[in-house]
């Protein structure tokens, strides 16, 4: 009765209750988040540690987060989504709090290490529950309509983070840590619990078991060319949105157009921009038109945008590529997902894991990468590589089968 239920709701374009009770966390998350990012070097440098040190206090969170995300997967199989997502929120709440008290660099770098596998924890899980609600119909919206919520909270949080940061740099740690605890509260209290067996998305399994989606098992996803195509689609958006474009971006403008940080403030805020109208439209896109054309879209203009900036530098150019990117970035944050969700809309923890720790991998070595061929090379040369990547995910979306195009509404049940 409840899968009927369920499906029938979502037909009738109304997305279950549990996606919209994600993307309130999520952006209450991203909010903090957005809050605490400003405070972290300014409070690690208050120990009197160099910039190696300062640099290692930002990045322990993103090592620690990628290399436990695997052990995240297998607990949401054990213990299912919500147990899961409400320790990790916790986990984070409380070194992040913890982290704004600490009075030596090691303590404060070691509370950083470990709210990283709060994170893990909490983003494994919530996409595993985001893509086993959503019917196989909404799942495109439900990527999208998540993925909003992470953007709104990420634009709000820094600029209110930088004036409380002023105040005091430890401000910031415990207002996120407080941020934390009302979002695991309302993990808490407004999901409910999906049993495997008997949610819109086990029903889904039946509809598509071409794509192996009554199994969570890894290696089975890994023999699907879908499952495969996500993964080198979000290692790109990772390489790019959350490495490449943040760290790179800033030293283009100012050491190869010779503008000021203004100006890359302005490319990133367009980025921004375009990728938020293209929320307004990517998940149903994904859902009506179909995983394969949308896929295609999005790697195709992602890597026409990364192209652009290996071309003489103009600033005209470096305006329009952010600009595209944002675009192309609204679908390959859909896309990619809802493919994850049609290979394993059953409970697989794992599966997601993997798909999370893509976008990870990408985010940590693709600033390294490129920063390195930078250094010995170009700017040009790094964007031709990170043109390379972004390249790989349209290869990858070509090859998906033509007859996979639609996701296919389950038959409620008689």
């Amino acid at each position: 009765m409840r899968v009927s239920v369920l499906v029938r709701g979502a037909g009738r374009s109304e997305l279950p209750r549990e996606v919209r009770v994600l993307a309130v966390i999520a952006f209450v998350v991203a909010l903090g988040f957005g809050i605490v990012a400003p405070a972290i070097p300014v409070f690690a440098s208050s120990f009197g540690v160099g910039n190696t040190a300062v640099g290692l206090a930002v990045s322990a969170f993103a090592f620690f987060r990628f290399v436990s995300a695997f052990s995240g997967g297998s607990l949401v199989e054990r213990f299912g989504e919500r147990t899961v997502l409400t320790a990790g929120l916790l986990i984070v709440a409380v070194t992040t709090g913890l982290a704004g008290l600490a009075n030596s660099f090691p303590v404060f770098l070691g509370l950083r290490a470990a709210g990283g596998v709060g994170s893990a924890m909490f983003t494994v899980s919530a996409l595993s529950l985001l893509l086993r609600a959503a019917p196989p119909t909404h799942r495109g919206r439900a990527a999208a309509t998540w993925q909003g919520g992470f953007m709104l909270g990420g634009v709000a949080g820094p600029a209110a983070g930088g004036l409380l940061a002023e105040l005091s740099p430890r401000l910031p740690f415990l207002l996120y840590a407080g941020f934390l605890v009302v979002a695991s509260g309302v993990a808490l209290v407004l999901l409910r619990p999906v049993p495997a067996s008997g949610s819109a998305a086990g029903a889904a399994a039946a509809a598509a078991p071409d794509l192996g989606a009554d199994g969570v098992g890894l290696r089975r996803a890994l023999r699907s060319r879908a499952y495969l195509a996500a993964l080198v689609a979000n290692l790109g958006v990772g390489w790019v949105l959350f490495g490449v474009r943040n760290s790179l971006v800033p030293l283009y403008v100012t050491e190869e157009l010779g503008r000021t940080v203004a100006w890359a403030g302005a490319g990133l805020l367009a980025g921004s921009a375009a990728q938020a109208l293209g929320l307004l439209r990517s998940g149903r896109l994904t859902d009506t038109w179909g995983r394969r054309p949308s896929l295609v879209l999005g790697a195709a203009l992602a890597t026409g945008a990364m192209a652009v900036l290996v071309l003489p530098p103009a600033l005209w150019a470096f305006l329009v590529s952010m600009a595209v990117y944002g675009l192309a970035a609204s679908l390959l944050g859909s896309v990619p997902a809802a493919l994850v969700g049609d290979v394993s809309p059953a409970r697989g923890g794992r599966v997601v894991a993997v798909f999370q720790m893509s976008a990870d991998l990408g985010a940590i070595a693709g600033p390294l990468i490129a920063g390195w061929l930078t250094d010995v090379a170009s700017f040009q040369a790094a964007f031709a590589v990170t043109t390379a990547v972004t390249a790989a995910a349209l290869a990858a979306a070509l090859c998906l089968p033509r007859d996979a195009r639609r996701p296919v509404a389950p038959a409620p049940p008689r």
